[in-house]
C-alpha cells in the first residue's frame, strides 16, 4: 500500500529525472502535490537590466522573461504533463519565479463542498458586500489564502507532525483483516 508521502516522493523523483537540465540550473523546482493536481514552479534567471532601471522597468523585464519562457517551453511542458497525468492520475500546473515575480500558468480551481452555519455565511457575505470578493465562493477562497499566509509557520508544524504520524504508522504491524 502506497502512502501519500511515497506518491509525493515518486512524483518529485520523476520530475527530477525528466525535467530538462536547463530548466533547473537556477534552482531545483518547487513541486507541490495534492489529490487533484501537481504544481511545478521553476526558477528562471532574472533578466539583466541597468542599474538605473526603474521598478516598473524591472517588473516589465521579469514579466517579459516569464512570458518568453512560457511560450518557448509550452510544447515540452504539455508533453511532460501528459506523461505525468497518465502515470500519477493528477493534472499538472506549471509556474515560474523570476526575481521577485511569481506566476502560475493554467492551474485547477477545484470545487469544494462545505456546510456553513449562519455566522460563517455572514463573514462571507460581509466580504462580498465590502467588494473584497464577488461571490461567497470567491470570499471563501480569499479567506483560505489569508489564513494560509498568516498561519504558514503553524501549518508547516502541523504538516511535519502529520508526516511523523505517517512514519510511526508505517513502522507498526501490518494491518491485514
Amino acid at each position: 500500500m502506497s502512502t501519500d508521502n511515497d506518491t509525493t516522493a515518486a512524483i518529485r523523483g520523476w520530475f527530477t529525472g525528466r525535467l530538462p537540465e536547463e530548466w533547473t540550473q537556477a534552482a531545483a523546482p518547487t513541486i507541490t502535490v495534492d489529490r487533484e493536481e501537481i504544481t511545478v514552479v521553476l526558477t528562471i534567471p532574472e533578466p539583466t537590466v541597468g542599474d538605473e532601471a526603474t521598478d516598473a522597468e524591472r517588473s516589465a523585464a521579469r514579466a517579459g522573461r516569464i512570458k518568453g519562457f512560457r511560450e518557448d517551453t509550452r510544447d515540452r511542458r504539455i508533453e511532460l504533463a501528459r506523461e505525468v497525468e497518465h502515470r500519477f492520475d493528477r493534472k499538472v500546473a506549471w509556474g515560474v519565479t523570476s526575481g521577485e515575480r511569481n506566476e502560475l500558468f493554467t492551474h485547477l480551481a477545484v470545487p469544494v463542498m462545505t456546510r456553513l452555519r449562519q455566522p460563517e455565511r455572514l463573514v462571507l457575505d460581509t466580504l462580498v458586500a465590502a467588494g473584497v470578493a464577488r461571490s461567497r465562493s470567491e470570499a471563501l477562497a480569499w479567506s483560505v489564502r489569508l489564513v494560509g499566509s498568516n498561519a504558514e509557520a503553524w501549518l508547516g508544524e502541523l504538516r511535519e507532525a502529520m508526516q511523523q504520524v505517517e512514519q510511526v504508522r508505517a513502522q507498526g504491524p501490518d494491518r491485514t483483516e
